[in-house]
């Protein structure tokens, strides 16, 4: 069991968000912004995208050097305006997964 805690290198935290029809670039928008906060706060990975066969819905994968750090970054300022400026555009459809990561064939 103690190699397996090794293992577990970070945390992903992959979601859907609904929009309100016809919103969904101006969501992508706010959320591919620059925003050295979230490096700062241990975010490794922020991707978002779009699917055209649901047009009011946006994907984004995230990873996390722990889930104490994501968690923590959800109270920064920047993070807490951003949620705020979104949450017009949200239908409130969404849903997601989070996971430890174990490893990957891309790195040792």
């Amino acid at each position: 069991m103690a190699a397996h805690n090794l293992l577990i290198m970070t945390f992903a935290n992959i979601g859907t968000l609904g929009t309100h029809p016809g919103r969904r670039d101006e969501l992508v928008g706010m959320l591919t912004r620059r925003s050295a906060d979230l490096a700062e706060a241990g975010c490794l990975l922020y991707e978002v995208g779009v699917n055209d066969e649901e047009p009011d819905m946006v994907y984004v994968a995230e990873l996390w050097t722990s889930e104490e750090a994501h968690r923590a970054s959800l109270q920064l300022a920047s993070v807490q305006a951003a949620i705020a400026e979104a949450m017009p555009l949200l239908s409130g459809e969404n849903g997601g997964l989070r996971f430890d990561v174990l490893g990957s064939p891309l790195r040792d």
